[in-house]
């Protein structure tokens, strides 16, 4: 075969979401007429057209095809320079081809989306919401998040404060807001706050939240106290002015009536009667004793008492079953959480609380199932030894189960690891599930929802910290 090719240009630029056009000129320069076909090779090959897609030429004429190369404005289309080739393959001579190369270069672009989950939170002495940052970009994101607020009435903990983002991945910045002063009575205050993310030579990306600060106690019960104090006050002061004089002569008539205070002395006692002796004693008949089955002898016996059976165990499928056949066309999801050391718990449905809020108890597995959600998928999150962030894992795959079927996450051995929390989703992260869970040593963390139409297909309930655990969760479809 004897062909020549050219490529113009032979290096090209082109912005993502952009195209570029390279053309391909050949010549045949043999001495028999031939039909080449053409094909895109290349990292750049799924995004490249070749119009048209095979050529005939006579000998020593010239053609031309038109390359045109449209990289998405997605992290898969990598930012730098990218080879890229076509392949010419002859229909006379196959084994032939030839492969002519270039190069274009994508240029970079940053994008970078952030989300607070969830927006509001909850607590008395602080609150832990999560910053997800995603980089939409395809060039490495560097940057750091503050934390600010009118009036400085918030302290803020980030971990980590500045993060490296690969393209196409997200990272999650554990947050605990703090407010400056305690609220000892009244009624929850709302404290709106912002998180920026802050990149070198661009605008800040806010993420607005709040936080409400609840009163440890309500102002009801500091009324209580007042008038509590001030009655108590008035007795005392009562008390001590109109204190009452009591006398008694007593004392005094008991001397002399010659009366002795003194307890009387006892008096010898009696000797006791002895038992008479064993031989005097009638003998006592023994009971007959009952055998199950009947005798040889005529008599019928009497069968012994079975044991009562145990109920079967109510699971969360057997909650939602119920549910389910009293609203057909409702959604509804029930769950039981195990207790380490003391067992299942009862199924809970529908936003109630399962656990022991408060307690201090760690959970080591949960079983979910649902009704009208075609199903739930989920994985166990627990603490990772190795990490050196202080962050879990998820041991295992995740799993899925249908509709009104025992769902489990985590382990009931007794040597099982705690519970940082879970994932879960319904209808494969096409519908949404809201959940909010009780962190050990905190509060309960406010509802929050996935949303699939924002790319989060399952929302996480629990916490991050491998110091941590759940002893409580709600959830509701």
């Amino acid at each position: 075969m004897s062909l020549w090719t050219s490529l113009d240009p032979a290096s090209a630029t082109v912005d993502p979401g952009g195209s570029t056009t390279v053309r391909l000129r050949l010549r045949n320069t043999g001495d028999v007429v031939d039909e080449y076909h053409f094909e895109a090779v290349g990292a750049l090959a799924p995004w490249t057209v070749v119009e048209p897609r095979s050529l005939r030429l006579y000998p020593g004429t010239t053609g031309t095809v038109r390359l045109d190369v449209s990289p998405p404005r997605t992290p898969d289309a990598a930012a730098g320079p990218h080879p890229y080739a076509v392949r010419i393959t002859p229909t006379e001579h196959p084994e032939a081809a030839t492969v002519p190369e270039g190069v274009i270069t994508v240029t970079p672009f940053e994008e970078v989306r952030a989300e607070l989950v969830p927006p509001v939170v909850k607590g008395r002495f602080r609150g832990r919401p999560r910053l997800a940052v995603d980089n939409l970009g395809n060039v490495k994101v560097t940057a750091s998040v503050n934390g600010s607020d009118n009036g400085d009435q918030l302290s803020y903990d980030l971990r980590p404060g500045n993060v490296q983002i690969e393209p196409g991945r997200a990272a999650f910045i554990e947050t605990t807001l703090r407010p400056r002063r305690i609220t000892w009575f009244g009624s929850s205050e709302q404290r709106p706050f912002t998180l920026a993310v802050r990149r070198s030579g661009f605008t800040p990306l806010d993420v607005e939240g709040t936080y409400v600060q609840r009163a440890f106690a309500p102002r009801w019960l500091a009324a209580c106290l007042g008038v509590l104090t001030a009655l108590a006050i008035t007795f005392v002061m009562l008390w001590i002015a109109y204190k009452p004089q009591v006398l008694t002569a007593a004392t005094e008539q008991l001397q002399q009536a010659g009366v002795s205070t003194l307890p009387p002395e006892p008096k010898p006692t009696q000797e006791a009667p002895k038992a008479p002796p064993a031989a005097s004693a009638p003998p006592v008949a023994a009971e007959p004793r009952q055998e199950s089955g009947t005798g040889g002898g005529g008599g019928s016996g009497q069968k012994e008492s079975e044991p009562p059976k145990k109920a079967p165990e109510r699971t969360a499928a057997t909650a939602v079953r119920e549910l389910a056949a009293k609203d057909p066309d409702g959604r509804h999801i029930c769950y039981r959480v195990y207790v380490k050391d003391k067992g299942w718990t009862q199924p809970a449905c529908d936003d109630e609380p399962a656990g022991t809020p408060g307690s201090g108890a760690q959970l080591t597995a949960v079983n979910v199932s649902a009704a009208g959600t075609n199903g739930t998928t989920g994985g166990a999150y627990v603490p990772d030894p190795a990490s050196t962030k202080g962050e879990g894992h998820y041991p295992d795959p995740w799993t899925n189960a249908a509709d009104g079927v025992d769902h489990y996450l985590g382990s009931t051995d007794d040597d099982a690891p705690y519970l940082m929390g879970f994932s879960i989703s319904v209808n494969r992260g096409k519908d949404a599930v809201c959940q909010s869970s009780y962190v050990h040593d905190d509060t309960w963390l406010g509802l929050a929802c996935d949303d699939p139409n924002s790319g989060f297909a399952f929302t996480y309930v629990g916490t991050h910290d491998n110091k941590l655990w759940i002893e409580a969760v709600r959830l509701k479809v």
